[in-house]
């Protein structure tokens, strides 16, 4: 296939970080169907299987004792939008079209442009059934970034991020069709929209059963605000923490309910675990589907989530230890604000309880995905990933990039550059495009602590050389 990458990026070939090798006889990825779940706010560290005591994930930790966990992976962005820009694309956030999360007037974001390749075009090029199932994010409805225009065949969810602050929304879109929720009239709490979501996601994979298909699953747990159904999994947690209510009377439902802000919360500990196990379930319910349908066996599935942890509507991601290891939540270009864990799973192929250390990044997933589903990209697109396919199974000689590079345009604009061990930020970018460079060594320095770039102007000034090439101009977002 072709792998053009930007001038910008450099391969050198080196040997794939997965842990082991699968044998050469291993049966290839060819035409599989693909499954990607992507979380929405959730931390490194909120799973059981990457260091977790208090929320339990038995789902996902299964998934990574049965798959691999790379512990190098990074999302596209710090928050939603332009995260989700950057999957789709293949493009990091110096080039892709979104980097922002700028509001449209009424109802949702800026559009992606007509004519986009996205990896619902690129999966649909390919005789894929394409389906998206959640937060969207990149065009207002009927917009030339609505999802049915991107390459979906079939999007259900909400087309707003900013509606999707409501866990009890007034309405969710059917591909260009408003569905009216009529439990949540006036500010009720009748129909919890994840749950509608989830089930229109698994009929999806039953429909499609004999046909190969790309489910992409934008699941908005455990994003803010804090709130889930009254069931068992939060009676599981209720009393096992003391709780810090959150207070917001402004934001609480009633009949004059509105999309700013989030509800209070009595118990904001248990009711964050709670929302983190049921994306666990929802996972479950996936594996369920499949294996009931005979598709574990053709099925890729990878999960993730879209940037680090947030503080938002009660939340409290040093309770959790939500961040991991690292430094940094949610609008942070440190660690723990874009390094989440990717696990990978398809039995058969990808070698069980493996990790891979290899360094990638959301933009590596069209060229993946492309290899797996046998589509050559187009010579004219401009685009920045490597396929992972030879750490995925073990075959072949994986390339890497020379360097990873992010742009934030929020909290005054950012920037930063993974190259090796060297981890370079920029802070104030928009009133001094050329200041001082933060510099850490993550071999040493994982938390980023010690900025050593007094100690190493040689490799600050590489890091402000690749940050003046990988971001190229944009007449909607600007520094």
């Amino acid at each position: 296939m072709n792998n053009t990458v930007n001038k910008g990026l450099a391969l050198a070939i080196v040997s794939a970080g997965a842990a082991s090798c699968l044998p050469q006889s291993e049966p290839s990825m060819q035409r599989m169907n693909v499954i990607y779940i992507l979380a929405d706010d959730l931390g490194y560290g909120d799973l059981g299987c990457t260091g977790s005591t208090k929320i339990l994930t038995p789902h996902i930790d299964r998934m990574r004792s049965e798959g691999m966990l790379f512990t190098q992976h990074y999302s596209g962005c710090t928050v939603s939008a332009p995260s989700r820009s950057v999957l789709m694309t293949g493009q990091h956030t110096g080039h892709t079209p979104i980097r922002g999360n700028r509001e449209m007037e009424g109802e949702g974001q800026t559009p992606l442009p007509a004519g986009t390749y996205t990896l619902g075009q690129m999966f649909r090029q390919a005789g894929y059934v394409t389906g998206a199932f959640g937060k969207w994010g990149l065009g207002y409805p009927g917009s030339e970034g609505d999802p049915v225009y991107q390459g979906f065949d079939r999007f259900y969810g909400y087309n707003c991020q900013r509606e999707a602050h409501r866990y009890y929304p007034t309405h969710l879109w059917n591909n260009l069709e408003r569905v009216e929720l009529e439990k949540n009239r006036d500010g009720a709490c009748g129909s919890y929209a994840p749950d509608l979501i989830h089930a229109e996601a698994l009929q999806f994979i039953r429909e499609n059963r004999d046909k190969p298909f790309f489910l992409y699953l934008p699941i908005t747990l455990p994003h803010a605000e804090l709130l889930v159904p009254d069931d068992e999994i939060i009676l599981s947690y209720r009393g096992k923490f003391e709780e810090k209510p959150y207070v917001n009377k402004a934001g609480d439902y009633g009949p004059q309910t509105t999309v700013a802000g989030y509800c209070s919360q009595p118990e904001p500990y248990a009711t964050f675990a709670a929302m983190v196990s049921r994306l666990d379930k929802y996972v479950g319910d996936v594996f369920a589907v499949l294996k009931e349908l005979g598709l574990d066996k053709n099925t890729l599935v990878l999960f993730t989530s879209d940037n680090g942890p947030h503080r938002e509507g009660g939340a409290d991601p040093d309770f959790f230890d939500s961040y991991g290891p690292f430094r940094g939540v949610k609008r942070d270009l440190y660690e723990g604000g874009i390094r989440l864990p990717l696990i990978a799973w398809a039995p058969g192929r990808i070698e069980a309880h493996s990790t891979s250390d290899h360094i990638c990044a959301f933009w590596d997933m069209l060229p993946t995905f492309a290899e797996i589903a046998g589509v050559e990209l187009p010579d004219t697109l401009e685009q920045d990933g490597i396929s992972i396919l030879p750490t995925l199974t073990g075959t072949g000689r994986q390339p890497e990039h020379d360097y990873l590079y992010w742009e934030f345009h929020e909290a005054g604009g950012k920037q930063a550059v993974r190259q090796g061990k060297w981890k370079g930020v920029r802070q104030d970018v928009k009133e001094n495009p050329d200041g001082p460079i933060e510099l850490y060594d993550l071999s040493t320095d994982l938390h980023e602590d010690h900025n050593v770039a007094e100690q190493h102007s040689e490799v600050v000034e590489k890091m402000a050389a690749i940050m003046k090439s990988a971001h190229t101009e944009s007449e909607t977002f600007k520094f």
